[in-house]
């Protein structure tokens, strides 16, 4: 149950919706810059290995 906020209740439920949107916009960008970073590591390792190649032979 939600206590009553009284005159409040505009005031906290906002903060608590921008708080929310933050967090998500948070986690959200967190995993966009995560599956970004681990692409550009595999393109790296990926040009390592033919570089490599070329070295061996």
């Amino acid at each position: 149950m939600m206590p009553d906020l009284g005159r409040y209740a505009v005031a906290v439920l906002s903060s608590y919706g921008a708080t929310l949107a933050l967090l998500a916009g948070l986690v959200a960008l967190t995993l966009w810059q995560g599956r970004r970073v681990k692409r550009q590591l595999a393109e790296v390792e990926a040009r390592q290995g033919q570089s490599q190649g070329k070295h061996d032979g």
